[in-house]
């Protein structure tokens, strides 16, 4: 397709400057090139669109009817190419954005009037949920994802660290005492949260890698951070997971942070994803830039 219009472009051109010299000097191409990709299409449509002498272009019947045509498709092709540039640079339009639901609940949703600010011509759609998202099959211009990143096609950009704790209320704490060793875990509370292989139902990992497995157990387990935090606030066990989901609890006491004998496992860090196989529109660009701009500012309380 790249060749027929490139042939096309060839033709119409040599008919509007009167040669294929010139032809090829707008398209940067040889004269030989040139005649080559007009003697291609002529071939490729059984007929002779223009007859040719040391001199000029001369039109047939044919050729006078195709050119028609051809100017009008290259016509509306440039119009279409022009949109398109013109939206992918214009900062508009409808974003969706996916994230982690607690995580987009406390720190992507109340970022939404301060980049409304910056860019009133952009709809913002949130999509906030734990389950893992599929960008393409969904119609996500991005998505967040928080963690160490499998290998994947994906684009990802880094915007911010993360850290995972262990906390507790106060009121729990002097009512069951403060683990100190990770063998004292299976004695409390642990409340596990059902998407986290790190932090589950039956085994809390520990270390770097996660190579330290503590058995827990508890009464309580949910598939969203926000839940289990409540939970422990309210004096009903031991919670671990990322930092910025408790960040506010322990600044105002209401958890506190434990330190155990192996230090919590790390998950990485928060990424924006984007799709591998095309350019984000500016909507996108500019919405990652922001994020990435403002989301470290908050990311040392996590």
């Amino acid at each position: 397709m790249a060749d027929r219009l490139t042939s096309m472009e060839v033709f119409v051109r040599a008919m509007r400057l009167g040669g294929l010299s010139a032809a090829a000097r707008e398209l940067r191409m040889s004269p030989a090139m040139a005649a080559k990709h007009l003697d291609g299409l002529e071939a490729r449509l059984g007929t002779t669109l223009a007859r040719r002498t040391t001199r000029k272009l001369s039109l047939t019947e044919a050729g006078a009817a195709y050119l028609e045509k051809a100017e009008r498709i290259l016509a509306e092709i440039g119009e279409a190419e022009a949109e398109a540039s013109s939206r992918a640079l214009a900062i508009e339009g409808l974003l969706r954005v996916s994230a982690p639901a607690t995580f987009g609940l406390l720190h992507i949703a109340p970022l939404a009037p301060l980049f409304h600010e910056l860019y009133p011509g952009v709809t913002l759609e949130f999509g906030f949920s734990d389950r893992f998202v599929d960008l393409l099959e969904e119609r996500w211009d991005m998505t967040i994802r928080i963690g160490r990143l499998a290998d994947s096609s994906l684009v990802a950009r880094k915007l911010a660290p993360m850290r995972t704790v262990v906390c507790a209320s106060p009121a729990y704490l002097a009512r069951r005492g403060t683990p100190r060793l990770l063998s004292d875990l299976i004695a409390h509370d642990c409340l596990g949260y059902t998407f986290a292989e790190q932090a589950g139902t039956s085994t809390w990992s520990f270390g770097q890698d996660g190579e330290i497995k503590a058995p827990v157990r508890g009464w309580l387990r949910a598939n969203n951070g926000e839940a289990l935090l409540r939970a422990a606030v309210a004096g009903q066990g031991l919670v671990y997971g990322p930092r910025y989901v408790a960040a506010q609890a322990l600044a105002e006491g209401a958890l506190v942070e434990l330190t155990l004998d192996h230090p919590p496992m790390p998950v990485g860090a928060v990424h924006a994803i984007t799709h591998p196989d095309r350019r984000p529109a500016a909507k996108t660009r500019a919405w990652i830039e922001f994020l990435a701009d403002t989301l470290p500012r908050f990311a040392a309380e996590w």
